[in-house]
């Protein structure tokens, strides 16, 4: 494939950020994309650069007419209006036809033909790719699937509540920092494939060039080549929720070797948790990695001290579903119970199903933590291989 963009892009109007800085006091202006790492990227920038030069070329012309007919033509000159009615000959036609003429060519030749090349470069996907990656949105987190390596985890935001509720100073990277990574390989073709479990978020990374819908119900797709190995941060930009603005993206590209040897680390903990479900836990073990657990999965809704935000989110301190039976005297699922709740939620409620995105000892973890915290003191607890018998 050829390179989408051969000439540097350039920084149109950075100089104007100069006019406007009035003295020290005020932030810096960006008056343009970051700067592009992906030939997508690269390719928007340089025809938006474009546009915006023959869109100022064209309000400048046309601006300058209509001021010197203004004053050329005023009243106060002597100027006399035209009484002419009609076609007066091929110079009206002329004045019609060229100005149309030059419209024609600049839409369709200056601006439609690089902006066709550019959209067909966006929805090629799946020509020499060279692995796929698949994203899942969830309120309001994401899943992050490698189908070729079988890696799949959840990646969610990492800063503290404290920082968000002003108890404590903000960090370098507030709002945008995660507790799992993405990481691509540079100089690959990454096939990106959405879609959501809920609602609709959008996956944005602005050096990426990509903003793409994950839509419930719906595979959606697009692509990505890093050619620069560093971090990139983008969030949902799709009004999806209550903790909307708590939906970081963050890519971590690098060497290919690196990244390799990523993929066996990553696997090697997968396999690490896996064990962990045909283990015994003691339920001490288990409330100290529920209390974890359920900070990252679930407090967002119902709250660090279960106290949730009803209606929406109902409290889980006293409720009469957490302390209610956790399993039938078989060991079989109770419909409605605490159990089938976190691991099939409920329809029709924000209350999503946790089965398909938490290990065995995550939802073990945080059903014997919910039972035995926020004073609901139940003592009993769930051993991570009945939840894998449940399944």
């Amino acid at each position: 494939m050829t390179p989408l963009n051969p000439r540097p892009p350039g920084r149109l109007f950075a100089g104007l950020s100069l006019l406007l800085a009035a003295g020290t006091a005020l932030a810096d202006y960006t008056w343009n994309f970051p700067t592009p790492v992906t030939p997508i990227a690269r390719d928007t920038l340089h025809i938006h650069n474009e546009f915006m030069v023959i869109i100022t070329v064209l309000f400048v012309v046309v601006f300058s007419i209509m001021v010197y007919s203004m004053v050329k033509h005023r009243k106060s000159t002597g100027a006399e209006p035209a009484t002419f009615t009609g076609p007066t000959g091929a110079f009206q036609w002329f004045w019609v036809l060229v100005p149309f003429g030059i419209l024609l060519f600049i839409d369709f030749v200056l601006m439609g033909i690089p902006a066709f090349h550019a959209v067909i470069e966006m929805e090629d996907t799946r020509t020499k790719a060279d692995m796929v990656l698949k994203v899942t949105g969830l309120q309001w987190k994401w899943q992050y699937e490698y189908p070729d390596s079988g890696i799949k985890f959840i990646s969610t935001m990492s800063t503290p509540r404290e920082q968000i509720e002003g108890k404590a100073a903000k960090g370098e990277n507030y709002l945008l920092e995660v507790d799992n990574e993405v990481v691509l390989p540079v100089g690959k073709k990454v096939r990106v494939l959405l879609t959501s479990t809920d609602v609709i978020h959008t996956w944005w990374v602005p050096q990426f060039g990509v903003k793409r819908d994950a839509i419930p119900g719906f595979l959606r797709e697009t692509w990505v080549r890093i050619e620069e190995p560093g971090v990139y941060r983008g969030q949902c930009a799709e009004l999806c929720g209550k903790d909307h603005g708590f939906m970081p993206v963050v890519v971590r590209a690098v060497p290919e070797a690196e990244y390799l040897a990523w993929v066996d680390k990553k696997k090697t903990e997968m396999a690490a948790a896996a064990a962990g479900s045909d283990r015994a836990w003691t339920k001490e073990e288990l409330v100290a990695a529920g209390k974890a657990a359920y900070e990252k999965n679930c407090a967002a809704c119902h709250q660090a001290e279960g106290q949730g935000l009803p209606p929406a989110f109902p409290a889980l301190a006293g409720s009469k579903i957490v302390t209610g039976p956790l399993l039938s005297p078989e060991g079989k699922l109770l419909p409605d119970s605490h159990v089938d709740r976190v691991l099939n939620g409920k329809a029709g409620t924000a209350m999503q199903a946790f089965k398909a995105t938490l290990s065995d000892a995550d939802l073990a973890a945080i059903i014997t933590y919910e039972r035995n915290a926020f004073g609901n003191a139940k003592g009993d607890m769930i051993q991570p291989a009945q939840i894998k018998a449940l399944r």
